[in-house]
């Protein structure tokens, strides 16, 4: 198959996935109990302690969405929303744009979550290939046994135990969010600075948690790699051992790693959840659970779209890339 027509059936299997999921993420809220309406009357009138005049629950439900309005009426608005890059307004933080919301947490997880994506597949793949070419070896040995054990511990607990030695007991990092509230926010350095020593320590417990992952995949494909004919012939061919590794065999075992890796990067929009959750820190992840907790639905739509997005552009660009790297991949498609 060519590549133009490989690209064209795949764009087409991906506007279909961005078809299902803006359309289960438009049918899912109204599923749940309550509805976004409801749910800031109920509140308004809480806190009022009366009940709404009729002009005022017009305008709400013409804002928020009036759930007695036809199913696909209330759909075609919700396109059209869309297309005009609407998310809506926030229910909890009215009259905000979700927009504004997702911008402002969007930054952070990206420079969290994106970094230590990063880190952990260089580190991992690093030393995967290293325990592959040598597998069985003291450091094979060592490592791999080791790596299991770290990947089987639930990531929370390795975050709380982290938050509780370096956060409470040696007071090396603070306990929450993503930067000092006594400092004005902006490009300075002492902003920056307090930036890192915030981030420092979700950041160490995620990497700590990941590499473990790309380390055995890239482990178990290097050990697949060197028993090729074209390694062994490499060899025969008198070329170093390092060489070999890191030009022939490394550089074929590394496809499937560099397919999860676009994959992760695809995630990174969604956060590290427990992470920011965990210590509070101001990014996607936590604006998802902020949401979740106080029935935002707008918020909660816009979060979700956003990520699906990501995810399936991700796959899209990992497809492509995979395809053009591998011809085989283009011929059984």
């Amino acid at each position: 198959m060519t590549g133009k027509r490989f690209l064209a059936r795949r764009l087409g299997f991906y506007a279909a996935a961005v078809w299902s999921a803006v359309t289960l993420n438009f049918l899912i809220p109204r599923l749940m109990p309550g509805n976004p309406s409801l749910a800031i009357i109920e509140e308004l009138e809480r806190v009022s302690g009366q009940s709404l005049p009729p002009r005022t629950l017009e305008s709400i439900q013409r804002l928020f969405g009036d759930p007695s309005a036809n199913l696909g009426a209330q759909y075609l608005e919700y396109l059209g929303q869309l297309a005009r890059l609407d998310l809506g307004v926030s229910i909890r933080n009215f009259p905000t744009p979700v927009s504004d919301l997702v911008w402002q947490g969007l930054p952070w997880t990206l420079l969290l979550v994106g970094s230590t994506t990063v880190v952990a597949f260089l580190i991992g793949t690093g030393l995967g290939v290293v325990a592959g070419w040598r597998a069985g070896g003291r450091f094979d040995s060592v490592v791999t046994p080791l790596t299991t054990f770290v990947s089987s511990v639930p990531y929370f607990w390795v975050a709380l135990l982290g938050l509780w030695a370096f956060g409470f007991v040696l007071g090396w990092f603070p306990l929450a969010s993503g930067y000092d509230p006594d400092l004005p926010v902006g490009f300075n350095a002492p902003f920056a600075l307090s930036v890192l020593h915030y981030g420092a320590l979700p950041a160490a417990t995620i990497v700590f948690s990941a590499f473990g992952g790309w380390l055995l995949g890239m482990r178990n494909m290097t050990v697949t790699t060197v028993r090729e004919e074209y390694v062994l012939l490499a060899l025969a061919k008198g070329l170093s051992p390092r060489r070999v590794m890191l030009r022939y065999a490394a550089r074929n075992a590394m496809l499937p790693n560099f397919t999860g890796f676009a994959l992760a990067l695809g995630g990174v929009v969604g956060g590290a959840l427990l992470t920011e959750i965990v210590f509070s820190y101001p990014g996607i992840g936590y604006l998802l659970y902020a949401s979740l907790q106080q029935r935002d639905y707008p918020v909660m739509q816009g979060v979700f779209f956003l990520i699906t997005l990501t995810v399936l552009l991700a796959n899209l660009v990992a497809d492509s890339v995979y395809a053009l790297l591998d011809p085989r991949v283009r011929e059984r498609a």
